[in-house]
């Protein structure tokens, strides 16, 4: 029987020792702080530009139809050329197909082109 009982004391310290490392382990695990990032990111802060002042008149100006290959955009910005022809003669209209693939890509040499020939841009950009 001393035997029985010497064994039970022992379990029960056991199992007292054992729960109060688990409580222990349970408490750090709590304090610790896991740091979660959004995967959607943080965009950046936007810069803000003024427009570009309006034309008083169009008389006498240049204005570019810039078509950026969007299907039917030809079809649209060439009714806007024969407009303009036909209803504003003294305005000078430039029709350019602009480079590259889609309507993101650059095409440097027709930016150039406008920055120093034209007062005003029409884009077709689709929709």
């Amino acid at each position: 029987m001393k035997w029985h009982s010497a064994v039970t004391v022992l379990g029960v310290l056991c199992l007292g020792l054992f729960c109060s490392l688990s409580v222990q382990a349970q408490a750090k695990a709590v304090e610790q702080k896991i740091t979660v990032l959004s995967p959607m990111g943080k965009p950046p802060a936007l810069e803000i530009k003024p427009l570009a002042p309006r034309l008083n008149t169009l008389d006498g100006k240049t204005v570019y139809l810039v078509n950026d290959g969007y299907l039917s955009t030809d079809i649209l910005l060439g009714a806007m050329q024969d407009w303009f022809h036909a209803n504003m003669p003294k305005v000078n209209v430039v029709y350019r197909v602009k480079g590259g693939q889609g309507f993101t890509a650059e095409d440097p040499t027709l930016w150039a082109e406008l920055k120093e020939k034209a007062n005003a841009v029409i884009m077709g950009m689709g929709h």
